[in-house]
């Protein structure tokens, strides 16, 4: 049985770690602003197991004229868990808290291999190609609500 729910921080890390930071100090999966009023950490459990996380940080993108921005950090889904429809339900469940809270765009850097995944769900490239040093290449993807 799947649940999804909000979470604190720390507990995004069992699946930010392997997924996002695999052979770096668990300290890595700490990002800038985990912690505001602002920001919300979701997961999806299976079967009472964490399976999949996102998180949602109020941020503006110069990149954007939008008043209202949300950008999507660390969402990941365990390797044993992929390809059955989590990451999808972690995304729409991001855009509804977007939408609740009003904003209308949701903006991230997306690691290369995951543009095709975002593509599918409605987003869309902006800008070059950018490295994140020890991470890879991104790109800013974004959608409007």
């Amino acid at each position: 049985m799947q649940q999804l729910k909000k979470i604190i921080s720390r507990e995004t890390f069992p699946v930010r770690h392997p997924v996002l930071r695999p052979g770096l100090p668990e300290d890595s999966c700490i990002f800038a602003g985990d912690d505001l009023e602002t920001t919300a950490h979701f997961g999806l459990y299976d079967n009472q197991d964490i399976a999949g996380v996102i998180s949602v940080f109020r941020a503006a993108n110069p990149a954007f004229t939008d008043e209202l921005q949300f950008q999507i950090r660390g969402m990941a889904v365990l390797p044993q868990h992929q390809k059955k429809g989590f990451g999808e339900q972690l995304v729409q469940h991001a855009e509804e808290y977007v939408k609740q809270a009003e904003g209308t765009l949701i903006w991230f850097n997306a690691r290369e291999a995951a543009t095709g995944f975002y593509k599918k769900t409605g987003y869309h490239i902006t800008g070059s190609p950018f490295d994140i040093p020890g991470i890879g290449t991104h790109y800013v993807m974004y959608k409007r609500l």
